[in-house]
């Protein structure tokens, strides 16, 4: 059976890879919110741009552009739902890297206890008339 403070060691990497995916999410959405708005503000510069077809089509046009702000504010809702997570995935980070932390104190702590014993116990092992006295 595998201690708990590697229990915890794997817990805490397990945590920091699922803070990087919802990061990585987070950085998407934002960034496809920004291309949403950006075609968006295009297809209005084009609308209002001489020569533009938008005369002829101006449903299509108007279409379009709703269809982007709707991307765009789709989009943003899910970069902040993604920055909860965030949020969340961190707080879970710390409480284990605490909990790790803490589990490898008291590990070094045992280690250098049952170190000291069997130092004391050597020690009075080879020299028996230290016991006797």
């Amino acid at each position: 059976m595998t201690s708990r403070k590697e229990r915890l060691a794997k817990l805490v990497r397990v945590q920091a890879q699922l803070k990087a995916l919802h990061e990585t999410r987070h950085a998407g959405f934002l960034s496809e919110a920004a291309a949403a708005e950006n075609e968006a503000v295009e297809l209005v510069n084009r609308f209002d741009a001489e020569g533009s077809m938008s005369g002829m089509f101006p449903d299509i046009y108007h279409r379009r552009i709703g269809k982007a702000f709707a991307r765009k504010q789709e989009q943003a809702q899910l970069a902040r739902d993604e920055a909860e997570k965030v949020a969340v995935a961190t707080a879970r980070s710390n409480m284990v890297e605490r909990a790790y932390r803490e589990a490898r104190q008291w590990d070094d702590r045992l280690t250098a206890d049952r170190e000291r014993l069997d130092m004391i116990e050597r020690k009075s092992a080879s020299d028996p008339d230290q016991s006797s006295r």
